[in-house]
């Protein structure tokens, strides 16, 4: 894994720019880092699918927020360190594989619903950011299983619940929208709780496993 790149985004933030799959991969556990110990002067850590957003406090001294983010990136915590901060934060989903586009999904990757079920839960899913709704996250598996596009044509109107794949990424919809992720199931998982603290269910580095509703 090669360093990043780190852009200037506007006077008061940095964008650190993963730089291969490796680093996409880290960036949100990198993120999730910076948040709970921040560097002097930083207000906010925003990541996305490639990148990390580092947003400064006013009067902030950019080039030591830089120094201080390469730095860290650069000296990653040990394997065994991360392994047990991955394995504090996991949550499950229980889900009936009972989507619409099931079928559709197994004839895409050549395989069977049953096969496809069983690699949507045989995996630990990572949040690698969220987006689109509140409480939607971004679940991106270690292997990259599970690849299919979107529908040729979206729904109007996708059910709270929904458990879907698209380019590359599983995701549960908080709530009713639109869509067009090919479903494969549904669950009764509440991804977004304006009365919890915190409200979401999923932040980025946050572990999901799904399992079979009958077997939760």
């Amino acid at each position: 894994m090669g360093p990043p790149r780190l852009l200037p985004a506007g006077d008061r933030a940095w964008l650190l720019e993963a730089p291969d799959d490796a680093g996409a991969r880290r960036a949100p556990r990198f993120a999730r880092e910076l948040t709970e110990d921040p560097p002097t002067g930083v207000e906010d850590v925003l990541p996305a699918a490639r990148t990390v957003l580092v947003t400064l406090r006013p009067g902030a001294d950019a080039s030591a927020v830089a120094r201080e983010v390469l730095r860290r990136w650069a000296s990653p915590p040990a394997a065994d360190e991360a392994a047990s901060a991955a394995s504090a934060d996991v949550v499950t989903v229980p889900v009936r594989y009972d989507g619409e586009d099931l079928a559709d999904v197994a004839a895409l990757l050549g395989t069977s619903p049953e096969d496809v079920v069983a690699q949507h839960t045989g995996t630990t899913w990572e949040c690698a950011f969220v987006g689109f709704a509140p409480g939607f996250g971004y679940l991106r598996s270690p292997d990259g299983r599970l690849n299919v596009p979107r529908r040729a044509q979206s729904r109007t109107a996708v059910p709270a619940g929904a458990v879907a794949l698209a380019d590359g990424y599983s995701a549960v919809y908080p709530r009713r929208s639109p869509g067009g992720w090919q479903v494969i199931g549904t669950t009764a998982a509440v991804l977004w709780d304006v009365d919890a603290e915190p409200p979401a269910l999923l932040r980025p580095g946050t572990g999901v496993r799904f399992v079979r509703e009958e077997d939760a």
